[in-house]
């Protein structure tokens, strides 16, 4: 039986998107450019790479009242039971039913917008997505009918080329700056290409188990940080990839069914349920 080196495998892979990004950050002066650069060179690789059930695009993010959350560099949401995607000058509004997870991009971990920190308008993004009303419907399966089932929890991070912040063992300041993160602002994982991926684990962790948008904000108020965890700088993608896709298929699942009579109802129009 021939076998394959993983390793070297992964290594390619590594090696491949660090270079690019590189190059985006390093040879593109504009600063739009520059955004526009790496943000398709992170979407690329994860449709490259995710599974079809999920699409990835740049995106905002609506609900069936018309809120809207702010503009969010990558989106990754379901593309087998969401049914309508709103497309305008290749521009996509997505429900908000639809949403698994969604990130920041930005060319380096540190940096400020505003006079915030890129960790912290990474999380004010993630907050306006994790805020929008979702709702939840009975759903048929096998031919039988289901109850709505909790929401999902929204996974949000902050995807980077680099980190010139200066480098130490325990990555304090990077740590101090996610723990700052609470509640729907808190940040669960991340990704600096060059340097590590790090991963959130909070406490309590478990799954939202009663429906209502009141449960899912809830749980966000109560869960504290009990530790944050960076992989190896030869590992950073690979370990990114495998902890994202553990996360949209172990532990999210599938979402909820949207109702979709919650959005009609806003042009005053009900749908006819038994068909």
């Amino acid at each position: 039986m021939s076998k394959v080196d993983l390793q070297t495998l992964f290594a390619g892979l590594q090696n491949q998107m660090v270079a690019q990004l590189n190059t985006s950050r390093a040879n593109i002066t504009h600063q739009g450019a520059k955004g526009d650069a790496l943000e398709n060179a992170w979407i690329e690789w994860l449709k490259k790479y995710l599974p079809n059930r999920y699409s990835v695009d740049k995106a905002i993010v609506i609900d069936s009242e018309g809120n809207t959350s702010h503009q969010i560099d990558i989106v990754i949401y379901d593309n087998w039971f969401t049914p309508f995607i709103f497309s305008q000058n290749g521009f996509h509004y997505i429900p908000a039913e639809g949403v698994y997870a969604v990130f920041e991009v930005k060319p380096d971990i540190q940096g400020h917008v505003d006079e915030k920190s890129f960790i912290e308008y990474s999380a004010e993004k993630i907050e306006s997505v994790r805020q929008l009303k979702r709702t939840s419907t009975d759903m048929i399966n096998s031919g039988r009918k289901f109850p709505p089932r909790p929401l999902t929890k929204i996974v949000g991070g902050i995807l980077t080329s680099t980190n010139t912040f200066s480098h130490n063992n325990d990555n304090k300041t990077i740590k101090a700056h996610l723990a700052n993160q609470k509640e729907l602002r808190s940040i669960d994982m991340g990704c600096i290409a060059d340097y590590g991926c790090f991963v959130v684990d909070y406490e309590p962790n478990e799954e939202i188990m009663e429906t209502g948008i009141d449960k899912f904000i809830e749980h966000y108020q109560n869960r504290n940080i009990k530790s944050i965890n960076f992989s190896k700088t030869e590992n950073s993608l690979v370990t990114f990839f495998l902890q994202l896709t553990r996360y949209l298929q172990q532990a999210i699942g599938t979402i909820a069914a949207i109702d979709l009579n919650s959005y009609l109802s806003t042009i005053g129009e009900t749908l006819d349920e038994e068909i």
